[in-house]
């Protein structure tokens, strides 16, 4: 039994395996974005009251005692600068308030918001925001946040000693504001709606349109570039809502990702797609040395890659050398993510890199 069911677990890996080079379908809508349906974000300054001793030290911070004095003159409580610098308020916590503005998003309906403390708050934990007015771009209000904060990280501390979980100064209030005004958004201007696809890839635009003039009929969809593409909508809001609705429902095969690298060098993450590929090269860096070598014939093609520290042969791979091989044997040798980001830009100058390289 054990032995059967070893054997039907290699054959399910292996389906798995050749079913991942398979093209699915994708929707239109997860390829593609309206053109001007999007988020806008909003800003704002606030205080964070109820915190246990955790707060901005007013000494170091003046702008939270100033922004309690504004906020109790508006209660009709007036007290001199001097005075509430000398209590020490120390459960108040200057804070920075964001969210995003969703599309057609009315008056009355609630979004999340993100608190982050801008003093020396210890904590947020516990806190309360209050009124807080967020405000966009062009100055105006669009929504007013309150309410309590939650923050996931989790600290304590005694003489000589602290831990701490996660982050303490940021936290979120789901549903926390309210908005106040609405922003205009248009679907499309006359009888045509832009579409933008996710990257810029003419096959990719002309396999959406292709998909679009076969399920809603010839010359609805015309291509505009790389990116863009528009459809002749109905005019009717009804009718023009229905008409998108099927639209982002099609199904086609999307044109294959391009060959790509991306590395994150403050974590030292290096990830890519199976379509990248190197070039026989040779790579010199500090005192790690990298050679990549490609013997080709009429029927076979093998490569090898050979690293040396210092001239001591450490690593040697054949047959089918590729990046990912390449990355490998650098981190086991101990390249630190920053040899990694010099090394991978050098090849991709030389040309040895054959993939687009993106550093986030």
């Amino acid at each position: 039994m054990f032995a059967h069911g070893k054997n039907f677990l290699m054959i399910g890996l292996l389906a798995l395996a050749l079913g991942a080079s398979v093209v699915h379908a994708e929707r239109l809508k997860e390829l593609a974005s309206i053109q001007g349906v999007r988020n806008n974000q909003l800003v704002g300054y606030g205080l964070v009251v109820g915190l246990d001793n955790s707060g901005d030290q007013t000494t170091q911070t003046p702008f939270t005692s100033q922004s309690v004095l504004n906020m109790l003159a508006q209660m009709g409580v007036n007290m001199p600068m001097d005075q509430i610098r000398s209590i020490q308020l120390k459960n108040v916590a200057a804070v920075m308030v964001t969210a995003n503005h969703p599309p057609f998003a009315r008056p009355g309906q609630t979004i999340d918001v993100t608190v982050s403390s801008i003093g020396n708050a210890k904590s947020l934990r516990g806190g309360t925001l209050l009124m807080t007015p967020l405000k966009g771009a062009d100055g105006q209000i669009y929504a007013m946040a309150q309410g309590n904060l939650v923050v996931g990280g989790a600290g304590a501390s005694a003489p000589g000693a602290s831990v701490q979980v996660n982050h303490l100064s940021a936290g979120r209030i789901p549903e926390g504001a309210t908005i106040e005004r609405a922003v205009p958004t248009t679907l499309g201007q006359g009888p045509y709606v832009t579409y933008e696809l996710t990257r810029v890839d003419f096959d990719l635009t002309r396999r959406a349109v292709e998909a679009i003039n076969r399920e809603m009929g010839a010359g609805v969809a015309q291509a505009v570039d790389g990116r863009q593409f528009r459809v002749i909508a109905p005019e009717n809001p009804d009718a023009r809502v229905a008409f998108m609705g099927r639209l982002e429902n099609i199904e086609f095969s999307p044109a294959p990702a391009p060959a790509k690298v991306v590395m994150n060098p403050r974590t030292g993450s290096v990830v890519m797609n199976q379509r990248v590929e190197i070039e026989a090269c040779a790579i010199s860096h500090g005192n790690l040395s990298v050679v990549v070598e490609s013997e080709e014939t009429l029927i076979t093609r093998q490569t090898s890659a050979r690293l040396t520290v210092d001239g001591t042969n450490l690593l040697n791979i054949r047959a089918g050398t590729n990046l990912a091989d390449v990355v490998k044997a650098l981190n086991s040798l101990g390249a630190n993510p920053q040899d990694l980001l010099a090394i991978l830009q050098a090849m991709k100058a030389a040309g040895a890199l054959r993939a687009q390289l993106e550093i986030i």
